[in-house]
Parts: structure tokens; sequence; C-alpha cells
């Protein structure tokens, strides 16, 4: 049977200790590439963070088609609100036996059927109560 094979190491206390103070060097050198490179990239990604975060002096022209919009679509809610109204009153009007017999208020529900304006709104809310 054949004798297995012995290793023998051999310690050199120098080279053992030169090999680690190159791999803590090039570690450190690894560590000091790898923060230069971030700081010279990090500033370019976290530049629009901080205008989101500090608001700037002049309002840009970008903003502005954003409010008209916000605006329209506001006033667009409140037509569609005030229309609600009206219709609810209208539906509250034709179903009331007291506004049947009320010629005023019969004659503006008509006059709002056949052509809506807010004069006849405003009076259909104030003769057919």
């Amino acid at each position: 049977m054949p004798r297995p094979r012995e290793l023998k190491i051999t310690l050199k206390p120098v080279q053992l200790i030169l090999c680690v103070a190159l791999g803590l060097w090039l570690g450190a050198l690894a560590i000091a590439l790898s923060l230069w490179l971030a700081w010279r990239l990090l500033p370019e990604t976290a530049q629009p963070l901080t205008q989101q975060v500090v608001p700037p002096t002049e309002a840009p022209a970008s903003v502005t088609p954003e409010v008209d919009q916000q605006t329209r679509m506001f006033e667009q809610y409140k037509r569609i609100l005030r229309n609600q109204e009206v219709q609810q009153a209208e539906d509250q009007a034709q179903s009331s036996m007291r506004n049947l017999s009320n010629p005023k208020c019969q004659f503006w529900l008509q006059q709002n059927r056949n052509a809506p304006t807010e004069k006849s709104r405003a009076l259909v809310l104030e003769f057919c109560n």
C-alpha cells in the first residue's frame, strides 16, 4: 500500500507579515478608490433630490401648467356639484305636490329644461322650495 504523501509547510514569518501588510494596504486603497468614485458620481444623482427638498427662489415655468390644470379641474368639479344641486332641486320640485300648483315654479322648471342657464337655475331654486 502506498504511503500518503506528506505536505510540509514551512512558515517564514517575514514573508507572512509582508503579505498581510500588502493585503491591508490594497484593501485600504480599494476602499479609498471606491469612496472617491462614489463622491464623484453622487453629487450628480443627489442634485435633483436637493432641488426637491429646497424649493427654488423662482418658480419654474413648468409649474404653471400644472397649476392651471388643477384650477381647471377644480372649476369643473364645482360646476359638476352645482349641476347636481340644481338637478336635485328640479327633481324635488317636480315631485313636490306644492310646486305642481305654483305657476312660477312650473314656468321656470320648463325654462330650465328647454334652455338651462344660470338665471333659470337660480330662479328654479328660488321659486321651487
